[in-house]
């Protein structure tokens, strides 16, 4: 059988996604947690593979199986063996054509800045810090530029493995919420580093360092060098990855 799985995790503590020799990552911890319950190797499929220190609370992944467990049992007895920054908070059948990463159609974040003079120390792990003010309205108008199709290689890394660096973002704005400044991006896909160099170049835009304008230019290609630093991936959760059928509550 095949399986869809929604997985949540701190990535504190964590190497990011993907598997690397003698490191903790998440795709290690959980594959191992799923092969004690299985009692099989299990090989995951991820929809998107996160950075070190980024979090999810919207990760999916697809992997097969041969077991008599149901999908709820799968994830209950999974996580009960999980270490406490990740769960495989919900598990469903799904067809054999489905894949984690093939079968998405968008992606989500969120990126979270604590926007005071004072520190947050309850959002330490899930937000930046960011005493100077920001200007909520150039954030925002910033943020619109980004919505429609652009080349975007000017917020990857210059030595990438990245050959087309179109995406089309959906999605992309700025709002406040619950004494926090929260950006909230979804496009088809992502090149590697992207939302954490654009949310760096808007936070120089709303903090009067970086004039709108030269933030729109970035938009039709450029050099990495012309945009701005990547904010910190404490701030950065992926927090909804898009299918055409997909319920966690019951099967597609």
């Amino acid at each position: 059988m095949k399986y869809a799985g929604l997985v949540e995790y701190d990535g504190t503590d964590f190497a990011g996604w993907a598997v690397q020799p003698g490191l903790r990552t998440v795709e290690g911890t959980l594959a191992e947690a799923l092969g004690t319950v299985l009692r099989q190797p299990v090989k995951l499929t991820v929809a998107g593979r996160t950075d070190a220190g980024v979090h999810a609370t919207g990760q999916v992944v697809s992997f097969q199986a041969e077991t008599d467990l149901s999908p709820s049992s799968i994830s209950y007895k999974t996580t009960a063996v999980l270490p406490e920054d990740v769960a495989l908070r919900r598990c469903v059948w799904v067809s054999e054509e489905f894949d984690a990463r093939s079968s998405a159609r968008s992606r989500s974040y969120e990126y979270r800045v604590v926007n005071d003079s004072i520190r947050s120390p309850l959002s330490r792990r899930h937000a930046i810090h960011i005493a100077r003010e920001l200007d909520l309205g150039l954030l925002r108008e910033a943020a619109s530029l980004i919505r429609g199709v652009h080349d975007f290689r000017a917020f990857t890394f210059t030595k990438s493995h990245h050959t087309r660096f179109e995406r089309a973002v959906e999605e992309s704005h700025w709002e406040a919420r619950d004494g926090l400044l929260v950006y909230e991006i979804t496009a088809n896909s992502f090149l590697y580093g992207m939302v954490r160099t654009l949310v760096g170049t808007m936070l120089e835009v709303g903090g009067g360092k970086r004039e709108l304008a030269q933030a729109a230019r970035l938009l039709d290609g450029g050099e990495r060098s012309e945009a701005g630093p990547a904010a910190p991936a404490r701030g950065l959760t992926l927090i909804a990855v898009g299918y055409d059928e997909l319920d966690f509550e019951g099967t597609i």
